[in-house]
């Protein structure tokens, strides 16, 4: 449970979190020749060296190109530090979410009244890469013991309010914790938030930034 305080009143919430591991992307890196351990490591260095970079949280719905589109690199939300995490392995979000969405669009969530895949914004919803990532069999049960995450898995987490909330798990530790790289108002950071609510900002702000994103 998470209690979470607004003005002095305290909220309590359950938490739901979702890990997904990398099976489906190790098999398109297998090319490489690289093993699954060195694929996991790189994955996390990737969502490491995100974290050199400052990036503004920025919601807003952009247009960008197809395949291999970003948001510009200074600005992002949680999503984009997977979406950029991959692409640096050479596995495009973008383009795997909108071809398997081409194919199957029913199977996606319908929240938000589309009735045809945008490849400007499918893959930047959480909850779009939750189901993309279930049906490639990616998805793992929900464990409360830290040695049950290794580098490279991704959480999602339901936060308040039905919001969504997604991260990489990176090899650095603390007090036996892996660390998570994610955005959830202060850029692309490293955290010890697994088990925990991520970040210590004021979530009012953030809620209505995720709002307009979702």
């Amino acid at each position: 449970m998470l209690v979470f305080k607004f003005g002095g009143i305290s909220q309590i919430y359950s938490l739901t979190m979702h890990l997904l591991t990398l099976n489906f992307f190790f098999f398109l890196y297998l090319q490489t020749g690289a093993n699954q351990d060195v694929f996991f490591k790189k994955l996390s260095d990737a969502a490491i060296e995100l974290t050199h970079q400052k990036v503004k949280y920025d919601p807003k719905y952009r247009v960008i190109k197809y395949p291999n589109g970003d948001v510009p690199s200074n600005t992002g939300v949680c999503s984009d530090v997977v979406i950029r995490a991959y692409r640096k392995m050479g596995i495009d979000l973008q383009k795997e979410v909108h071809l398997d969405m081409s194919k199957h669009f029913n199977k996606y969530p319908t929240k938000w009244g589309l009735k045809k895949p945008d490849t400007n914004i499918d893959h930047r919803r959480v909850y779009n890469l939750m189901t993309f990532f279930d049906r490639k069999g990616a998805s793992k049960p929900i464990s409360k013991l830290a040695e049950d995450y290794i580098p490279g898995d991704i959480v999602a987490w339901m936060l308040p309010g039905n919001l969504t909330h997604i991260g990489i798990v990176i090899t650095e530790k603390q007090n036996g914790t892996p660390l998570i790289v994610h955005n959830i108002g202060a850029g692309q950071v490293k955290e010890n938030c697994l088990f925990k609510r991520p970040g210590t900002w004021d979530y009012r702000d953030l809620f209505e930034a995720a709002q307009k994103f979702e």
